[in-house]
């Protein structure tokens, strides 16, 4: 028997008015809302807002009560709601549910990320009596391209590059049936009305009849060859991951000789049988933002050693489009290598004539497609640490999404720093980064650092009030701030990454901020970066450091890690380092160690640096692991890599020491003489490595417990590129919480230079709001 209280439920009738904000417009919202109304027999209407979709609906209180309680659950894969707010209005006489034409107004919006092809979609393309069998742009509402072909706002067909393929009669049924998946999904196509792929050699020719393409693509690469594979937010260039000698040729003709690839297998399963996956690796592997996940490889996997050299983890992700299922399915590779298509420090590329240009002399084929893609977007990177993901790259499948700030600020743009570049749009509690753009090192990348600004400015109608840089004068953003004509405001590199951490763990107030790097242009000029700073987005002080030391030959110390180890040895020797037996003495000749010895003594073209990162080089260096490096971070990778192995962690020596008024500095020059004695004594370098790791560790702790002693601060936040170091990391984390303390760490930005824009736009609209 039905209760009276919930019969009575069913009986009276009540009108909602509700407001929803966030990632709801152009995800199937407006259909999903109506479907769900129909289900509880409601009447009413949804519309799309400047502000995000507004709903009245009527019926039943148990209805009404049940429909509003599975909005956020139920909502489409590619939706994401920031708020939900709703009141009782009065009830009207109205027969149905409908979906009213948008309202005018301030627009708000939201532009959902690119998605992974989602499930309903890849049923159908395997589907041979489905109309998209094999359609390798088959789309519905819930997947597919969006923030990469959007070209303005509102999100509508004609504002996206799919503007140029009107809808067949078939298509134009769904797009306009509110009960169909793809209801008003703007990349919608079929064969008959939609993209083609065409299969072309280095001079452009078609080589391939279109519906060959697919499966000429395969036997090319089979028989070893490299393909650049136009995707949704730029090429790659792939091989058969398998194939040793494709491998290697990739890596000569992109002159890039041993910075890791990232590989691409058909599905989970495959992914189990090549690497060494936990639950939280897999649900990011399959989620709709299909991200790269760095995970443990397998130590007899089929992938050959050159896809990632010296490194026992490996980029791994699934297939995102349909091309990626139709060329792994049907050629039934174990795995495909697939890399930005680009040159070593080019961004990648994603115009049509630009790719066959700027790839010419790298790949053998071409497989293009004529849907254009407005904005570059490049793949995102994670690991997992602390059984929750960390960014290496965020970029494809989560920009432009916006990040929560703790309180509201004015419009402001921050350009960030010169590495890891990338670019934040702030206007009241919202921060809305850019894709990865790269480093910006060359013209390409700086032209698409200016076009992502001009862009997603655009598309998010800020304008922005204030600019946000760099301390650094000479970085290419900086100069971009200066040249602007707006208000500027530089922020320290190192607070901008405390900052950052900050904003986007909902801290106000101050905190204590580990930030460990390479490279940040400190206060007093010099380098810094082994950091304690004090602080919150009003200012900060150093309330510690690492000792600087020179770095001979200034940039030149961050591709040769040798000229660390000895600036190191110089300091805790003296000029007898030049007597030591050791490969990075025998770097100079006696003449040239006069000449070293001179630049450490007066400076002369070796800078100051607090340097973290440089530390890890010199350790790399000392230890025979790396003496110079082709990419960023690559000795500090490899000796982490090899710390990995031992299974010992006793610590080295170092020095603490604080003047009354002064920061605390560390000093690590002891250690050198400790690891020259124990590698003389036959001690293991993978031994000495972890001992290194767990000493950085036990004196990062000691510092901190200190500055909090003396602070009272208990809120610690790590940051700065050091922190992609899982095995530092996890080490300082767990000392610092079993010393109680609270402990934060990023999850939606970078630890390394992506995060900075961010921090540049917490710190700025901080000031700006106090100044006000």
């Amino acid at each position: 028997m039905v209760p009276v209280a919930a019969e009575r439920c069913r009986q009276i009738i009540t009108r909602q008015h509700i407001r929803i904000s966030g990632i709801v417009q152009g995800v199937g919202f407006r259909p999903f809302i109506y479907r769900l109304a129909h289900e509880f027999d409601l009447i009413g209407w949804v519309r799309n807002t400047p502000g995000g979709v507004e709903i009245e609906v009527q019926g039943s209180t148990e209805g009404v009560a049940d429909f509003a309680h599975l909005i956020p659950s139920a909502a489409p894969p590619l939706a994401v709601i920031d708020s939900i707010s709703s009141h009782e209005i009065e009830a009207i006489r109205e027969s149905n549910f409908s979906i009213l034409p948008s309202a005018g107004g301030e627009p708000d919006i939201q532009i959902a990320p690119d998605s992974a092809l989602c499930a309903d979609c890849l049923r159908e393309l395997f589907d041979p009596a489905d109309r998209r069998y094999h359609y390798p742009f088959i789309t519905c509402t819930n997947c597919g391209p969006r923030y990469s072909i959007i070209t303005d706002t509102p999100y509508d067909r004609p504002k996206t590059t799919m503007a140029g393929f009107p809808l067949c009669p078939a298509c134009l049924r769904e797009y306009c049936d509110p009960a169909d998946r793809r209801f008003h999904a703007q990349p919608l196509a079929c064969p008959t009305c939609g993209p083609q792929l065409q299969l072309l050699d280095p001079a452009g020719l078609a080589c391939a009849p279109p519906s060959e393409v697919i499966g000429s693509s395969i036997e090319r690469l089979k028989a070893g060859g490299i393909l650049a594979v136009k995707g949704i937010g730029g090429y790659h260039l792939a091989v058969d991951a398998c194939n040793h000698d494709a491998v290697l040729r990739l890596r000569q003709r992109k002159k890039r000789d041993e910075k890791p690839f990232a590989v691409m297998v058909p599905d989970l399963a495959a992914a189990r049988t090549l690497t060494r996956l936990n639950p939280v690796e897999e649900r990011l592997l399959a989620s709709v933002e299909s991200p790269v996940v760095i995970v443990r490889r397998s130590s007899d996997g089929p992938v050959s050693e050159l896809v990632a050299p010296n490194n026992s983890w490996l980029g791994l992700m699934l297939p995102y489009t349909p091309i990626h299922h139709l060329l792994l399915r049907q050629g039934g590779f174990t795995a495909l290598v697939m890399t930005s298509a680009n040159r070593s420090d080019e961004p990648i590329a994603f115009e049509d004539n630009d790719a066959l240009q700027r790839l010419a002399g790298i790949a053998d084929y071409f497989l293009v497609h004529d849907r254009p893609i407005h904005i570059r977007c490049d793949d995102s990177v994670i690991r997992v640490f602390q059984d929750r993901p960390l960014f290496y790259r965020r970029s494809r499948g989560y920009v432009p999404r916006a990040i929560r700030l703790p309180f509201e600020v004015p419009p402001l743009l921050a350009v960030g720093a010169e590495m890891k570049s990338s670019i934040c749009l702030a206007q009241g509690n919202q921060a809305f980064l850019s894709q990865h753009i790269g480093d910006l090192h060359n013209d390409a990348t700086c032209d698409s650092f200016r076009h992502s600004i001009s862009h997603l400015g655009n598309l998010l109608n800020i304008a922005p009030k204030t600019i946000a840089c760099d301390l650094h004068p000479d970085y290419l953003s900086s100069i971009y701030a200066a040249e602007s004509g707006l208000p500027r405001n530089s922020i320290q590199h190192h607070h901008a990454h405390l900052a950052a951490c900050m904003a986007e763990n909902g801290l106000e107030g101050e905190v204590l901020g580990l930030v460990f790097d390479g490279t940040g242009y400190g206060t007093d000029g010099t380098i810094w970066g082994g950091e304690f700073l004090v602080g919150g987005y009003d200012g900060f002080r150093r309330a510690g450091h690492f000792k600087p030391i020179r770095m001979p030959g200034g940039d030149a110390a961050v591709r040769e890690p040798w000229r660390m180890a000895l600036a190191y040895l110089y300091r805790a020797y003296g000029h007898a380092a030049r007597t030591l037996d050791h490969p990075v003495v025998r770097h100079l000749s006696a003449a040239e160690h006069d000449i070293f010895a001179t630049m450490l003594e007066r400076g002369i073209n070796a800078p100051l640096t607090s340097s973290c990162g440089r530390l890890f080089d010199a350790v790399a260096a000392l230890l025979n692991i790396r003496h110079s490096v082709s990419y960023d971070g690559q000795a500090a990778i490899e000796l982490e890599a090899l710390a990995e192995t031992a299974d010992t962690d006793k610590s080295l020596p170092f020095n603490l020491t604080a003047v009354p008024g002064s920061p605390w500095e560390l000093d690590f020059s002891p250690l050198f003489p400790a690891l020259l004695s124990a590698l003389q004594a036959g001690t293991a370098p993978a031994t000495l490595a972890l001992r290194f790791h767990a000493t950085v560790a036990e004196a990062a702790i000691d510092v901190c417990v200190r500055i909090t002693r003396d602070s009272g601060q208990h809120r610690i936040v790590l940051s700065g590129g050091v922190f992609q170091n899982r095995l530092l990391s996890e080490m300082i984390y767990t000392g610092l919480t079993k010393q109680g303390l609270d402990v934060y760490t990023h999850r939606l930005t970078p630890p390394n230079d992506g995060c900075i824009a961010l921090g540049q736009a917490a710190v700025t609209g901080w000031q700006t709001r106090r100044n006000n």
